[in-house]
């Protein structure tokens, strides 16, 4: 699948896939070297943060709720295998129907920022462990406008609250972690309201389920469902839960 690329902002092996392994040892070694760095780079960036001090309230029927965090594919991953998540669909928040494709979003100009909605049942997983998970292992909430290689205003850190104890619990964990000091530099991650959810194309959905050798998931997006084992074992779950269907 490596027909199957960001063609915004993109590092080379991943646009030109083929080329690079066409061009010999040098070209190979410069693949292999980016690869190893940007891993390292998700793996570092990961860790258990607490609990929040602000636990959701919610009544005892499934919901759902969108995070953005970078690359779709990767939040996918990760909420994909939290226990209590029913579903993970990526698609883009922040703008209208008319740009919510991914030629557009691509372009940075529509507003929009590739997101994840995730439905969830709450006497199994709440809204507050979610953002726990989020912020331990799917990004580094620091980043303004980018994460790992992508780069752009589709690529910010955002949440987009589905009602008002949501948002109300969004905003106190992020004022918990910036008392913190966890991370070393303050929570960049927007919360944005009043902002609805369109579903992205069919082939970029289950993507790091489908497709996990795919160089762009290597580097960036594996150590991150990794870390979700590691860090929460208490919360993974013994499968992924695929959306299995063009969902738009």
């Amino acid at each position: 699948m490596s027909q199957i690329v960001k063609p915004a902002t993109v590092p080379p092996y991943r646009s030109r896939l083929t080329g690079a392994f066409g061009g010999g040892v040098l070209a190979l070694f410069g693949l292999v070297l980016s690869m190893t760095i940007e891993r390292a780079g998700a793996e570092e960036a990961s860790r258990r943060l607490p609990a929040a001090a602000t636990p959701a309230r919610e009544p005892a029927r499934l919901q759902s709720a969108v995070f953005a965090g970078g690359c779709f594919w990767g939040v996918q991953g990760v909420f994909q295998n939290v226990r209590g998540v029913t579903q993970a669909v990526s698609g883009y928040a922040g703008g209208d129907g008319a740009s919510a494709n991914y030629q557009a979003v691509s372009s940075g100009r529509t507003r929009h920022a590739e997101a994840v909605r995730v439905t969830y049942d709450p006497r199994v997983v709440s809204y507050d462990t979610l953002l726990r998970v989020f912020f331990s292992v799917a990004l580094d909430p620091t980043l303004v406008d980018r994460q790992g290689p992508d780069h752009g205003p589709q690529y910010r850190s955002a949440l987009f609250p589905g009602n008002a104890e949501q948002g109300a619990v969004a905003r106190a964990y992020i004022a918990q972690l910036d008392a913190s000091g966890g991370y070393g530099a303050p929570v960049a991650t927007r919360i944005e309201l009043g902002a609805p959810f369109y579903p992205a194309e069919a082939y970029h959905q289950d993507f790091m389920v489908l497709h996990p050798g795919h160089p762009y998931i290597v580097a960036n997006d594996a150590a991150k469902v990794r870390n979700l084992k590691r860090f929460f074992p208490e919360f993974a779950a013994p499968a992924p839960a695929l959306v299995g269907h063009d969902p738009a």
